[in-house]
């Protein structure tokens, strides 16, 4: 009778950890997506743009799938060459602590009345250099994940772009050349500011 107790004491808490976590790989691959990033094109931060489309797959329309969608999200995923050795941006199934797809492009409602539907995304300077592939999840009215789509193939090995962040040196250089020149200027003020009571010295004694 302990025993039993025990065990149905495990199997609430488990069920409590699961309650709410998706698994990807029980996601429906349910939409096609495509972006204008061709196989290893190179991209610039802040001088370049991503545009693509999204859409419900056909096949999927006739048994219902998208009826449940409310939301979707349009992401920037880190393909698996730019995941090694970085656990911050590690794969996992559980999508609550899975770090491949770290940066939204876009946001919006679930229109069923349109067969596609564009986004148009600046690359942000604060992206960082690495090959990538763009993902769209679908959500349902509770904002839980119901399916997805993505510009890649399962293994994550095709359609991959890599994006050219801004160097941090380049930054800790603008950054060093602001406080030497406000430092320059601070500089000459007071060397102005001194030779002027120099020059008043003499009068005055």
């Amino acid at each position: 009778m302990e025993s039993l107790v025990v065990i149905s004491f495990l199997l609430f808490c488990l069920a409590q950890t699961c309650y709410g976590d998706v698994l990807f790989s029980s996601l429906p691959r349910t939409l096609v997506v495509s972006a204008s990033p061709l196989q290893g094109q190179v991209l610039k931060a802040e001088e370049d743009r991503i545009t693509g489309k999204w859409g419900l797959n056909e096949s999927f329309k006739a048994s219902g799938v998208g009826i449940e969608y409310k939301n979707v999200k349009v992401s920037l995923c880190y393909a698996p060459v730019s995941q090694i050795d970085r656990g911050w941006r590690k794969t996992v199934d559980n999508l609550n602590k899975d770090k491949t797809c770290q940066f939204t492009i876009a946001n919006g409602n679930y229109d069923a009345s349109q067969t596609s539907q564009s986004f148009d995304w600046p690359i942000e300077n604060d992206i960082p250099t690495a090959t990538y592939f763009v993902r769209v999840y679908a959500y349902n009215s509770s904002g839980e994940e119901v399916g997805f789509g993505q510009t890649t193939d399962a293994s994550k090995i095709s359609n991959l772009f890599k994006i050219q962040g801004i160097s941090g040196n380049q930054v800790s250089f603008d950054i060093a050349s602001i406080c030497f020149s406000a430092f320059s200027v601070v500089s000459f003020f007071g060397f102005l500011i001194m030779e002027k009571r120099k020059n008043k010295s003499p009068s005055e004694n």
